[in-house]
């Protein structure tokens, strides 16, 4: 599909996600193009008269959201979210389990989605897959200090390691003041286990591995939009 027709489809499927927004409610903001369109339709459904809080995933999405008008609010006035809309690099068919991060913001998504009741991805039907790590790589946030000792050890688990890095070359420096190490997996065929592998590797802050985490995919293509939940096993 064209970027223009990925756009249309991504704009479909936030647009949908964002009329599950009730009054009162603690909204987390996602990050990225997809997220950034759930954003600018909730601003509207804001400007129309319906009240809520958003806690944002990002530096980025705090400043569309505020030029939007979007009251923002954290975790020290609120315990819980109440729904959380989020894109995803990768969601995989049946499980929604996704591979989220590589916009560099893997670490608060993941602390918002975890105090969510309920996440909800948008995307455009590209990213759907059987497996994870089929098309995308992995994001994994670090610390700057012995970065280069973690990769080894990222690599020792069946990574192929490159540090994310800046238009201009310098290392990428996240929204927390980490670096991203990109992973490529031959193949992520356990996925809790690649979490927990990655997990336990001293220097790691967060893996962009989101398992169990969604509760509702809103996914969109050429033939419409299409609301997926976890298959019952």
């Amino acid at each position: 599909m064209s970027s223009e027709q990925a756009a249309e489809y991504k704009r479909h499927a936030a647009e949908l996600a964002a009329e599950m927004v009730e009054d009162g409610m603690v909204v987390g903001l996602g990050t990225g193009s997809t997220a950034a369109f759930a954003v600018a339709a909730l601003g509207r459904r804001y400007r129309e008269g319906l009240r809520f809080v958003g806690v944002p995933t990002s530096l980025a999405t705090e400043h569309q959201a505020r030029e939007l008008g979007i009251p923002l609010s954290g975790f020290g006035e609120h315990e819980r979210v109440d729904l959380t809309i989020d894109g995803a690099d990768e969601v995989q068919r049946g499980t929604l389990n996704l591979i989220k991060g590589l916009g560099g913001a893997l670490l608060r998504e993941k602390i918002v989605a975890s105090a969510s009741d309920r996440l909800v991805i948008v995307a455009d039907e590209s990213k759907l897959v059987d497996g994870l790590g089929e098309h995308s790589l992995l994001p994994v946030e670090v610390t700057p200090f012995g970065w280069e000792a973690t990769a080894r050890r990222l690599a020792e688990v069946g990574a192929h390691v490159s540090p994310r890095r800046s238009r201009a070359g310098d290392l990428f420096i996240s929204d927390g003041g980490n670096l991203i190490l990109d992973c490529h997996f031959e193949g992520i065929d356990d996925p809790a286990a690649t979490e927990q592998a990655i997990g336990s590797i001293v220097g790691v802050v967060e893996s962009g591995l989101f398992i169990g985490m969604a509760s509702e995919a809103v996914i969109a293509g050429p033939t419409g939009v299409a609301r997926l939940h976890v298959a019952a096993q």
